[in-house]
Order: C-alpha cells, then structure tokens, then sequence
C-alpha cells in the first residue's frame, strides 16, 4: 500500500499514528521529516522532496497549493501529514502559523524592547531607522534582479489596466504605486478593500496586477493573485523571498530585503523599487504611443 515506510519499528500508517505524537516545534518537525524519508513510496517522496525545500510556504499554503507544488493528489499530502503524526494538515499548517507569530512579536513587544536600548531618544530612534534604510538599499543595489524588473516593465507597460494589491504593511506601497500612476496617467485600479468593496471583475485578459505581499502573506493579496491566474492576468510580485507561494505564478518576482531595527522594518527598499518600476513603466508608455 502506498502509505508503507521505513521508520524504527512501526510498518504502517496506523502503527505510527499510535507510537508517535505530532512535533511540537519547526526543529522536530525537521528530525522527524528526516528520519521518515527513507524508503518512502514515490507520491510520499514527492510530498517529502517539496515540503522540505519549502517549509515557510506551509503556513500560508492550502493544501492544493502543497499538492500542486509536489505533483501530488492532495489526499497524498493528507496522507504524508498522518504519517509525520499530525491528524491532518490543519494541524501541520497550524504549528508553521503558531512559529510565524513567535517570530513577528505584538508592537507593545517590540516598543518595550526598545526601551533601556541603543533608541533612548526620538533621534536616535531616527539614527536607527536611517542606518537600517541605508542598509536595505544597499542591499537591494546588490541584489536586485535587472532581468525581472525589466520583465516587469514590459508587462505592465503593455497592460490596458494595472491593478494594484497589497494589504497590511504592504499597504502604503500598494497607494504609492496607485498615486503615482495616477499623476502620470497610466490607468490603474487600487484594489483596497476600503468600504468593503470589490473591482474584481474588472480584472480582465489584457489587464496586468501587481502584487505587495511579504510573509506572513495577506490572504486578500493572495486571492486577488490566484483570482488573476484563472482570468490569464500576468502578475508583477514584490516580496520578501522567491519562495513566497505568488512567486510560481509570477511573470516577474522582485525580491526586496528590509533590515528591521526592533523588529520595526521601515518600507525603504521597497518604495525605491515602487517608485522605480512606476516611472519606467509610465516612461516605456509614453515612448510607445509616440
């Protein structure tokens, strides 16, 4: 059967749901996704394979997303998540989330951190923030693939309509680019939320989004995203990683870094890159119509 393995004395699924109990923490989750790996059928291998190269995509992962990932049928993935010990994939998606939390602390948190530390005072809370912008666009300076934002020009340059999408801190970015697409007079629609209302159905073939998400990933950003792929709409991703769970589905994926001071990260690097793509992408229009 093709839940069989090889793992101390159990010999199937049943034996070890009985002898082993879920892992507690993302380091026992590793061991024990280790110690299971070994002569594992092949759907099982699949789901082994892909869940270990992509570990911090399960907590904003459903599990089609997991099967679609792994080339497996998503009972596969159900099965995979008994035999690690979790009743199912809620409960693995669970303790990924639970680590996400541990490693985002509440803002009462990060402002007692501050307090007693090198920000003693609003200016030197500023000299910080200015030492961790500078940082981030360094970084970004290094790091930014030329290739994809070129690619993300030319998607949003040809588009009828560039819809926008980013919620939560990714917010602020999400305006910018809608602000300044507005005063150079590229048509675009801000997709907000704002009086809970929705313009997905002007998504439409021809059309280009862009979407701002960093980890923990916005549910809302994801929707609209998977929303777009269904209606052949090419997607412009800003984020954090190229494993974010859009960064398959993208056209172009720039990848932006934020140092964080008190685990406070200011926008920097991203607005730079906003407002970069904006302006080219405004550019690359006006030279076409004339």
């Amino acid at each position: 059967m093709e839940y069989l393995f090889h793992v101390d004395a159990a010999n199937d699924l049943g034996q070890m749901n009985e002898t082993l109990t879920a892992p507690d923490s993302i380091e026992a989750f590793r061991e024990r996704l280790a110690a299971i790996s070994i002569d594992l059928p092949r759907r099982l291998r699949q789901c082994a394979d892909f869940i270990a190269g992509n570990t911090d995509r399960i907590a904003v992962s459903t599990v089609a997303d997991i099967a679609a990932g792994a080339d497996v049928p998503p009972s596969a993935v159900m099965r995979f998540c008994q035999l690690l010990g979790f009743s199912g994939y809620s409960e693995m998606q669970k303790l990924f989330r639970d680590a996400y939390a541990m490693g985002f602390p509440d803002y009462e948190t990060r402002l007692r951190n501050l307090k007693g530390g090198a920000a003693e005072s609003p200016t030197a809370i500023l000299a910080e923030f200015v030492e961790a912008g500078r940082l981030s666009l360094e970084n970004l300076a290094k790091s930014l693939d030329e290739t994809a934002l070129n690619t993300a020009v030319a998607v949003l340059s040809q588009a009828q309509t560039v819809h926008i999408v980013g919620r939560r801190r990714s917010f602020p970015i999400a305006a910018y680019f809608a602000y300044i697409f507005e005063k150079m007079a590229v048509p675009a629609i801000l997709h907000d939320g704002v009086g809970q209302l929705d313009y997905s159905h002007a998504l439409r073939r021809g059309d280009a989004l862009i979407a701002v998400t960093f980890a923990p990933y916005a549910e809302e950003t994801l929707a609209l995203a998977a929303l777009a792929r269904k209606r052949d709409v090419p997607l412009v991703l800003l984020t954090d990683r190229l494993t974010s769970p859009l960064a398959r589905e993208a056209s172009a994926v720039l990848t932006i870094t934020e140092v964080d001071f008190g685990a406070f990260r200011a926008p920097t690097a991203t607005i730079a890159v906003a407002v970069a793509l904006a302006v080219a992408v405004a550019a690359a229009r006006k030279e076409a119509r004339e």
